[in-house]
């Protein structure tokens, strides 16, 4: 590994992230200007400005030496980035106090930048604005990515980025819309920015103060799941729950459909396999949630609620406007399936991605039929195009990666905190699958915040692996990956 372009790049990421603070420090100079959030946020830009500028300066590397990166370097790029973006971000909810530990704000943070959503707060209400604004915007940063931000702010590292861009990327390939990926990055990015315009704009229109507009269009757009109300979305008219409901959506597809769309081609949407697979899914389990809450007259709004909680958590935002954790059994183990799938590969959400069921469905459909007739040869395709293998054996490998992961963290949790198991695991999947809220005592209406320092950092660490799909964080772990 060349530590000198890893430490070299994440300075310039620090950079970037100290400039973001600049806009939560506005909030809080806005409200009071004396007050301690405005200071440290003002001390944190500064802070962080200058750090970034040192490391940079003793780490500063040549153009030239970028053509030597490794894909070892990349992924502890992406790897480390996540961590020490955290780590930084951290510190504004520590210094002004609003968390009793650092263990409570890394979490807290980590949650923003994985767009997960898990919180430990009971009261977010009594937060000064400054704070929420950038539990917020940590997710909207996060979202679209925080090497896929760098490359399209600052592409230094040539024929490199796409690497480095696929270090990051969720799903099993990352697709080129342009000839250079530092074009694909910003056009992503422009969209990013679109639906997130549209979606303030709207929210807006619909009733929310336009700073409630911003924090909850960056949570839905990211399928974050921050908001600034203790009853998260219950707190809003129906308008407003139904424009969330189109921009969870829009973050569960793959980015990359949305841009072809905007260049003209919108049928592409119903061309894309993983697109179709994912749409029904949702709308079948949309359909058997609403006839069971109107069967057991649990809503006097069966198909909002319906479309709302299962587009929540199947794209892995996790926003609710109800306690579902209260419903009937069947929508809760549909709701688990939704977790543990969670949305198309290339979006902004998490989980195991429909693009993997999708696979693993056709695989086992061949398994089928081959045994009647072995003979028989049945490669596999994704829109029009044969997977290899590798490929698929790879598919097949992350699901088991995932499942240890999973138990590894639930018998931890079981250990550390002593929970019943069904509290244990949800968390586990929650936070590995980017969603929040699970069922038990880290239910919808519930938090994190009674955990111990242990699980949290448990479950911190579940959420940054989640968000860089296991390989990426496993890897820093392996001590090849150090050596150069």
């Amino acid at each position: 590994m060349h530590k000198r372009i890893v430490f070299y790049v994440i300075s310039l990421i620090i950079r970037i992230e100290s400039l973001f603070l600049l806009f939560p420090f506005l909030w809080a100079l806005k409200d009071d200007i004396r007050s301690s959030e405005t200071f440290v946020f003002g001390l944190m830009l500064i802070l962080g400005i200058f750090v970034s500028t040192v490391i940079s300066f003793f780490y500063r590397t040549p153009k030239k030496d970028f053509e030597r990166i490794t894909i070892k370097d990349c992924f502890a790029i992406a790897g480390l980035s996540w961590i020490v973006m955290s780590a930084f971000g951290a510190l504004p909810l520590y210094l002004t106090k609003v968390v009793p530990t650092f263990t409570d704000a890394f979490f807290e943070i980590a949650s923003g930048f994985t767009t997960t959503g898990a919180s430990i707060f009971s009261d977010v209400e009594v937060l000064p604005r400054g704070i929420l604004f950038w539990r917020s915007l940590t997710h909207w940063m996060g979202g679209m990515g925080i090497i896929v931000l760098y490359i399209a702010l600052l592409p230094a590292l040539g024929g490199s980025n796409f690497q480095l861009f696929r270090a990051e990327a969720s799903g099993l390939t990352v697709d080129r819309t342009a000839t250079r990926i530092r074009e694909t990055a910003r056009d992503l990015w422009v969209v990013y920015t679109i639906f997130t315009i549209i979606g303030v704009t709207l929210l807006f229109i619909g009733g929310m103060s336009f700073f409630d507009a911003l924090c909850h269009a960056f949570g839905a757009i990211a399928t974050g799941g921050f908001s600034t109300k203790n009853i998260s979305i219950g707190a809003y008219n129906p308008f407003c729950q139904w424009v969330i409901v189109f921009l969870m959506l829009a973050g569960g597809i793959n980015f990359i459909l949305h841009y072809h769309a905007l260049k003209g081609k919108p049928l592409n949407y119903l061309r894309d396999q993983e697109f179709k697979f994912y749409c029904t899914v949702v709308l079948v389990n949309i359909t058997i949630v609403a006839f069971v809450l109107f069967l057991n007259k649990i809503s006097q709004s069966p198909v909002r609620d319906a479309v709302f909680q299962v587009v929540s958590l199947s794209t892995s935002t996790g926003y609710a406007t109800k306690n579902f954790d209260l419903w009937p059994s069947l929508p809760k183990y549909l709701f688990l399936f939704a977790m543990i799938m969670g949305g198309c590969g290339g979006s902004t959400s998490a989980g195991l991605k429909a693009i993997r069921f999708f696979v693993i469905s056709k695989v086992a459909r061949r398994s089928v039929i081959q045994a009647a007739f072995p003979n028989a040869i049945m490669p596999i395709k994704v829109n029009g195009k044969t997977l290899s293998e590798s490929l698929i054996s790879g598919v097949f490998v992350f699901f088991t990666l995932y499942v240890s992961t999973l138990a590894i963290g639930t018998l931890l949790l079981l250990f550390f905190e002593g929970c019943d198991i069904q509290t244990a695991s949800t968390a586990v999947i929650t936070t590995l699958g980017g969603i929040g809220p699970g069922f038990g005592k880290v239910g919808p209406m519930t938090n994190y915040g009674w955990m111990s320092i242990p699980g949290k950092w448990v479950l911190s660490f579940m959420m940054l692996a989640g968000r860089v799909e296991l390989y990426t964080m496993f890897l820093l772990f392996n001590p090849a990956l150090w050596k150069k």
